[in-house]
């Protein structure tokens, strides 16, 4: 399988000229660093891709630069990380301005790594407490015993759609004949959106 993109070659073609050295080096060491690597164009920039996108290289009229995708959780121990983004080295204008060879091999391995060991785990959101139950909405749970008993036994989201109906309502006589309907639903079992499910 052809691991690189003529896309890329055009790319380094047409940048300019102060650009095309570090574009061409940058391109080297990422495929001498994770030989199984892809090139591709996202966004009109070239990007390599090992397991899910894993850095690319970008050049401009007067700078060139290349970062990491998972940039945010990559070491930085030569401090090369300018900005935040995938773009993140700064703005480069000359070749000598790459850190050694050997120092930019060993981030492009720690970001195949990182890649290897699968996308980050999903930051668990806390629960979105439920908002405050009106008086109204109360009273009018209390007097119905059977809808009381159903809405205790619905779950946070389901007790919170009902909710925000009531109390999103602007004029009092939608607010009292929303009150209306959410009892009468609620006592037949019914959850907010049931006619969608």
């Amino acid at each position: 399988m052809k691991r690189t993109h003529p896309g890329v070659d055009s790319y380094i073609a047409g940048a300019a000229p102060f650009a095309r050295p570090i574009l061409r080096r940058l391109r080297r060491l990422f495929h001498k660093a994770c030989p199984p690597i892809e090139e591709k164009l996202k966004w009109g920039f070239p990007c390599f891709v090992y397991r899910g996108l894993l850095g690319g290289f970008a050049a401009f009229k007067h700078h060139a630069s290349y970062g990491f995708w998972r940039q945010d959780v990559l070491p930085d121990p030569h401090g090369l990380f300018k900005s935040r983004g995938p773009m993140g080295s700064g703005r480069l204008t000359a070749g000598s301005q790459l850190p050694p060879d050997r120092v930019l091999l060993g981030y492009i391995r720690r970001a195949v790594l990182l890649n290897e060991a699968g996308p980050p785990p999903r930051k668990r959101r806390r629960p979105k407490p439920l908002p405050p139950v009106p008086r109204d909405f109360l009273l009018a749970l209390r007097k119905n015993r059977k809808a009381l008993g159903i809405f205790e036994a619905f779950a946070p989201g389901q007790k919170r759609e009902y909710l925000e109906w009531i109390t999103e309502a602007k004029h009092r006589s939608t607010r009292e004949r929303r009150l209306a309907t959410a009892m009468g639903w609620i006592a037949e079992g019914k959850t907010r959106n049931w006619k969608y499910q």
